[in-house]
């Protein structure tokens, strides 16, 4: 591949911290920048490639309206599921969170927080995790959180 010579300005303070960075890294000025211009093209292309994951607005906005009775009333993991299963739809386990899924075939539509139901939000209404979630921090933090919120568990009260 062949390299082209580019000439940049830099403010005296950049220039000074980028030095340092690159005599602490052993690498030249010149290869530093190259290493940061590569990380952020990788990052601005990993970003790209996340972008069909996320749920179109033109399609968030009718399943929150057909949604909204059953996330808001029901009292449990079950009902929930049960209702949304009526409904064709089913919640599943996506990494920290929740994402909502057609049933049966299982195709991803939006994370539950893009319906207004975070998995922190209904783990709190419903007093326990998702049913074998395998990410238990957030169960922890979440409900450790509701316990210290709780007037009784709070001193002099």
């Amino acid at each position: 591949m062949a390299d082209t010579r580019i000439e940049i300005r830099l403010p005296d303070p950049l220039r000074t911290a980028a030095e340092t960075v690159a005599s602490a890294e052993d690498i030249s000025l010149g290869q530093l920048i190259r290493d940061a211009l590569r990380a952020e093209i990788a990052r601005r292309n990993r970003k790209h490639a996340k972008t069909p994951t996320r749920a179109d607005e033109r399609l968030l906005a009718p399943l929150r309206v057909l949604l909204a009775n059953d996330l808001a009333e029901a009292r449990g993991w079950e009902e929930l599921q049960n209702r949304l299963r009526a409904k064709g739809y089913s919640l599943q386990e996506a990494g920290g969170g929740l994402a909502l899924h057609s049933w049966p075939d299982g195709a991803r539509q939006c994370k539950g927080s893009d319906l207004g139901y975070s998995y922190a939000t209904l783990m709190r209404r419903f007093g326990q995790p998702f049913p074998s979630h395998s990410h238990r921090w957030p169960a922890e933090r979440v409900m450790r959180r509701a316990e210290q919120d709780m007037p009784s568990a709070r001193p002099g009260r």
